[in-house]
């Protein structure tokens, strides 16, 4: 599957792709903050999934989304991989915008290491870490595209 990049322009969400909770984050039209939102707790259903993801995309004004992809320490695809991207695959027939992948190594420790220090409780935390991460995800997708960096973003998940 080869991604498709958002419009340069307009709010993206990034997700935090989970077989149990998906964390969820966005980000202001000019793409200047990446802010976490919610995470959703999955049961499989998705048509349940689908009607979430839609009205977020009205919610929210959305024209993309980004999907952390879960790579091996090296870049190599992971079995994991082939499963976000039937996701993400899902998600852009769902919602009929584009979906991009993002390397999303170290985003959960990231996410943890954010919230360490700000005096919630493990519960709360563990609550809070998929959003965050997405938020991570989502802010390094959005420098890297101010930047231009390449090679943060894998170009298939064929592998």
């Amino acid at each position: 599957m080869t991604p498709a990049a958002p419009p340069p322009s307009g709010r993206v969400a990034g997700i935090d792709y989970g077989r149990r909770r998906i964390g969820v984050a966005v980000c202001d039209a000019e793409r200047i903050l990446a802010s976490p939102l919610c995470v959703r707790e999955t049961t499989g259903d998705r048509v349940a999934d689908g009607r979430f993801f839609q009205a977020l995309v009205a919610e929210e004004s959305l024209v993309g989304f980004v999907i952390g992809l879960p790579v091996h320490a090296d870049g190599q695809a992971s079995a994991m991989s082939q499963e976000v991207g039937r996701f993400g695959e899902w998600l852009a027939r769902t919602t009929g915008l584009p979906v991009a992948f993002h390397d999303e190594r170290y985003s959960s420790r990231e996410a943890a290491g954010l919230l360490s220090g700000i005096g919630l409780s493990r519960g709360r935390k563990k609550e809070r870490s998929d959003a965050v991460a997405a938020q991570v995800i989502l802010a390094s997708w959005i420098d890297a595209a101010r930047t231009g960096r390449a090679g943060r973003s894998p170009e298939s998940l064929d592998g």
